[in-house]
């Protein structure tokens, strides 16, 4: 979508404040404008820069053969080609740093017209994608304005166990990419500030007045009622990516403020959002720019990150737009930690969270359990805490700010809370990682999470990855050139009957020395229809059952997809072990489909 200052067009976010937090919306009347007819071959997804809005913009990747891959001039000709095909005016705008064309469909096209222009494309052989550059939004919302009450970094029950990790390491000589609203000033992360980029092309959205430069300080992205689309509320200024950065690398041990997770770390700020959001496209060449890619017209980044934190999303699948320039990224050895989202929908149906080549991030609350807003799914790879807020409590992630409403006045720290504030808590403890161990790959560190986790400490309902991350542990498993533990698989599906008698799938374990460790990884992936009926124990060689799940009444969701982390020093590693489950109670079956040991 392109907004155009001397048409007066104006960006329809599918962002809509609430009450709890920033969620993607659809707005009646831009759904009741749009005309039924469309081409049949051609998904809406296809055809659309936000739900009910059409695009107005395309990302269309060539195959590495033709022409138009390598040639400006040949891409601005097929443009120009497709368009008289389809009998609209289009325009060639840019090359994308993954190498794709940005292409202009021009103003007031229905969703049958951008139908009719993305089928000329897809008709061509050598075009390998077309896509329309969707808007993206923050995916957090304010809520109330100290280490003290930074519980998400060492409480027991629901923190992550940062304070263990800061013996081995503070993130030292690692860059974090902040993709978000760039940068606003703040006395508690100026030193931890290095130079980014401001990648918002559009002048409307970018409101400071100018297209992209080397400046990515943050105007504020307020607006008015009805300006990002009809019925939409006015919302003050979030001060969104400054928010974001506080959390991973805030100056620590300074008698002021708050705490970093990985307080050693540099932040790039890298802005793609502005007033009601912001372009796939953009945020396409900020995270090729931020991991060391080349994007035509920007000057080459001299603060390489090997994190990118991107609390941001849209709705849809991940195009393939969007996951080249992940797949990039990830290649040139960058970690993607993202955003699952705050719609309390399965993360499959947002874009980027699931992506593939990323780490997708649920959010919990102060209880351990799943936030209610966070998106949940197989997709989902760990959880952090997210927050989740209430009059008068401070249940919230507190982190650096502004006070201004509008423009930027006086620093402050407030709370806000969503999947925004869950996954910088990854990114911080991505960049511990790399500091205590810089051979790490982007697939080594999403393990090394994964395999530390632990077991939610509340409820989740549909799933949350592997569990709570746990940075001292995760840190201390890969110091020393040690990145991942030795997993051993069971072999077949094992059907548990209904209200039956328990079933046992065995792994035996070999070539191990001595005892199985303090924190042994139990990964279950069990199909079922009422997990609450399901009791769970892991037998070790010498018969000792050690308690994995209880039944339970409240529990009325299906399937258990989790890891679950046990105190086995007492063992021997080697031998025989088992996994027993048992349905305790009438009218529902299920599979216990794999499970895995991780020492």
């Amino acid at each position: 979508m392109r907004i155009s200052p001397s048409s007066g067009r104006k960006l329809i976010s599918v962002a809509a404040v609430s009450a709890a937090l920033l969620t993607a919306a659809t707005t009646s009347a831009a759904v009741a404008q749009e005309p039924a007819a469309q081409d049949p071959a051609v998904p809406a997804a296809l055809t659309e820069a936000a739900p009910g809005t059409p695009a107005e913009r395309l990302i269309v990747g060539y195959k590495s053969g033709a022409a138009e891959a390598k040639s400006n001039k040949a891409a601005e000709a097929d443009a120009a080609a497709k368009g008289k095909e389809a009998g609209e005016d289009l325009d060639f705008q840019r090359r994308l740093g993954t190498g794709a064309a940005l292409v202009d469909l021009g103003a007031d096209l229905t969703r049958a017209d951008v139908a009719d222009v993305v089928s000329e494309f897809k008709a061509d052989p050598q075009v390998s994608y077309v896509v329309p550059d969707r808007l993206n939004t923050s995916k957090a919302d304010p809520n109330d304005t100290e280490y003290a009450k930074q519980w998400d970094l060492f409480e027991s029950t629901a923190g992550m166990n940062v304070p263990g990790a800061w013996n081995t390491t503070t993130g030292t000589g690692v860059t974090v990419a902040v993709i978000d609203t760039g940068y606003v000033a703040h006395s508690d992360l100026a030193a931890n500030i290095v130079g980014g980029y401001d990648f918002i092309a559009d002048t409307a959205v970018s409101v400071d007045g100018d297209g992209r430069d080397s400046n990515p300080a943050d105007p504020g992205d307020y607006y008015a009622a009805n300006e990002c689309g009809s019925g939409i509320p006015a919302s003050n200024s979030s001060w969104h990516g400054t928010h974001v950065a506080g959390t991973i690398a805030a100056v620590t041990n300074n008698s002021k403020g708050m705490a970093g997770i990985a307080y050693g770390a540099k932040i790039s700020p890298v802005r793609v959002l502005g007033k009601c959001g912001g372009y796939d496209s953009d945020i396409i060449d900020a995270i090729t720019w931020a991991s060391g890619g080349t994007v035509s017209g920007v000057p080459a980044n001299t603060n390489v990150a090997k994190v990118i934190n991107m609390s941001l999303g849209g709705d849809g699948a991940c195009t393939s737009a969007t996951q080249s320039a992940i797949n990039a990224a990830v290649n040139r050895g960058t970690t993607v930690a993202v955003a699952a989202g705050n719609e309390n929908d399965n993360v499959a149906n947002h874009s980027p969270g699931n992506c593939n080549n990323v780490i997708s991030v649920a959010a919990t609350s102060r209880t351990g359990a799943k936030a209610s807003y966070s998106n949940f799914g197989s997709l989902v790879d760990i959880s952090a805490p997210g927050g989740q807020t209430s009059t008068g409590t401070a249940n919230g992630i507190l982190s650096t700010l502004n006070s201004g409403t509008k423009t930027p006045s006086s620093e402050s720290y407030a709370y806000y809370q969503g999947t925004s504030m869950a996954t910088p808590h990854i990114a911080g403890l991505v960049a511990l990682m790399k500091s205590a161990n810089s051979s790490l790959t982007p697939a080594q560190i999403e393990t090394a999470i994964k395999n530390n986790a632990r077991a939610l400490p509340g409820a989740c309902s549909g799933g949350c990855g592997a569990g709570l991350a746990d940075a001292a542990k995760t840190v201390a498993a890969v110091s020393g050139g040690t990145t991942t533990g030795t997993t051993f698989s069971s072999s077949g599906a094992v059907a548990i009957p209904d209200s039956g008698s328990a079933v046992e799938s065995p792994i035996a374990v070999s070539g191990r020395s001595g005892s199985a460790p303090s924190a042994l990884q139990v990964g279950v992936d069990i199909t079922h229809t009422y997990r609450g009926d399901l009791v769970l124990d892991l037998v070790a060689p010498d018969g000792t059952a050690y308690r994995l799940k209880t039944a339970s009444s409240s529990d009325s969701a299906d399937n258990v997809k989790t890891t679950y982390t046990v105190n086995a020093s007492s063992e021997t590693a080697n031998g025989t072990w088992k996994l027993r489950v048992q349905d305790t109670a009438a009218q529902d079956t299920g599979t216990l489909n794999s499970w895995k040991l991780t020492f």
